[in-house]
């Protein structure tokens, strides 16, 4: 029970901050813009405090789940000079765009904290030379630093890996520094196998999704079966040994037993091999001081919001199904797992950056629908007929919860 009112303090806390600073970030451009607002409430529901201001009416209500703003002349039409509808196209724009860029700039700063505090990044600088690869072959030595390869300056771990990634096996023209000397060598990266199934397995050894093409793909094996057997071993729900079992050198075709409902299915796997390469050293950590944290929480920031808009292009694509999007059902289970602080606030700025990206979608009934809308009549030079923006909108909604209800039964299944 005590875990159970954990969990759900966890998601209201979540849940309710980020819409409540969303609708704040439309509130106090609506204020700098002279827009009236006629209320501000955090919450849905019967009110239960009340406190009205010069013209707005501030409201806080039942259910801890989100908040709104009632603008003069946003829904309906009005002839005060204040109202919504009247504001220019421009000022209307950065009323409307103003909350997902709140919950964007929210998410920037919190993961920003997060990383930064957690310590350093990997350095440039040669810590150790593995035996049997590039490195080795052509003689760098521990304590050099690598500070450029083909053209692009080096200055951590994640600059030496798109380098090499680029590569594609081909020779690297790398400059090191040895000593307070610049050294010129031509390094061929090693050549690494590695076994790709396409499953994505939970910690009990659930597949909680299937990379569309892969080999697991054409064999059948679907998200939601349950791994019981790798090779005739069984993994007993632990998912490391489900993994040594899958990456064992020299079997090229795997038997995995999965359990699908009520029935144990038995497939024969022959796994997709992944080119990667290497060029066998390990980098050493940079000093732990204020600057390189900040260095390394702007770095890790940055691929974090990489990481959301390659994901959307991947949904965008194809190469991710609809069935693996995470709706409000998958969320709330996410986040009632979290642990400790910092997992908690990582997970609500990654919930907020996914917020604020995905409203700015052009679809109607988001914020990026109204958007278009507006750009649509800037360039008509008059508004749209009310009938045909409301129909716009009614559809949009349609396709919100027709898309909410496929993704939260999906939740379910992979919840169950």
């Amino acid at each position: 029970m005590i875990g159970f009112l954990i969990s759900a303090i966890k998601i209201i806390i979540l849940l309710g901050v980020l819409i409540t600073i969303h609708e704040l970030g439309h509130f106090i451009v609506a204020k700098l813009c002279k827009v009236k607002v006629n209320e501000f409430a955090i919450g849905f529901g019967p009110a239960i405090w009340k406190k009205q201001g010069k013209e707005t009416n501030y409201t806080l209500r039942l259910i801890p789940l989100g908040g709104y703003n009632s603008m003069e002349g946003e829904e309906e039409a009005s002839d005060d000079d204040r109202s919504f509808s009247k504001a220019s196209i421009p000022k209307r724009i950065a009323i409307v765009i103003a909350g997902a860029m709140v919950n964007i700039i929210f998410a920037i700063i919190i993961y920003f904290t997060m990383t930064a505090s957690s310590g350093t990044y990997i350095s440039n600088q040669i810590d150790e030379i593995l035996d049997g690869y590039a490195a080795q072959s052509i003689g760098l030595q521990p304590g050099d630093k690598i500070v450029e390869g083909n053209g692009q300056v080096i200055k951590s771990k994640k600059n030496l890996n798109e380098v090499v990634e680029k590569s594609q096996g081909k020779e690297i023209i790398t400059k090191i520094e040895r000593n307070g000397e610049i050294i010129e060598y031509k390094i061929k990266p090693s050549e690494i196998k590695a076994k790709v199934t396409g499953i994505y397995l939970d910690d009990k050894c659930k597949i909680v999704a299937v990379q569309k093409g892969s080999s697991s793909e054409r064999q059948g094996i679907q998200a939601n079966d349950m791994l019981l057997k790798v090779n005739g071993v069984s993994v007993n729900g632990d998912r490391n040994i489900a993994l040594q079992e899958i990456s064992q050198k020299g079997v090229n075709t795997m038997t995995l037993m999965v359990q699908r409902g009520q029935e144990e299915i038995t497939i024969e796997l022959t796994p997709d091999y992944e080119t990667s390469y290497i060029l066998g050293i390990n980098l050493r950590p940079a000093k732990d001081n204020f600057a390189n944290r900040c260095i390394n929480g702007g770095m890790q920031t940055q691929e974090f919001l990489v990481s959301i808009v390659d994901n959307l292009k991947q949904l965008f694509t194809g190469n991710v199904g609809v069935d693996q999007m995470m709706g409000p059902v998958g969320i709330s289970e996410v986040v009632a797992k979290t642990n400790g602080i910092k997992e908690f606030f990582e997970m609500m700025a990654l919930i907020s950056l996914s917020l604020g990206v995905t409203n700015l979608l052009p679809i109607p009934a988001l914020d990026g629908g109204k958007i278009l809308i507006l750009l649509i009549e800037a360039i008509r030079r008059k508004p749209m007929k009310q009938e045909t923006e409301v129909n716009i909108q009614l559809l949009g909604f349609a396709i919100l919860i027709a898309l909410s209800l496929y993704v939260t039964y999906h939740d379910i299944l992979r919840i169950f």
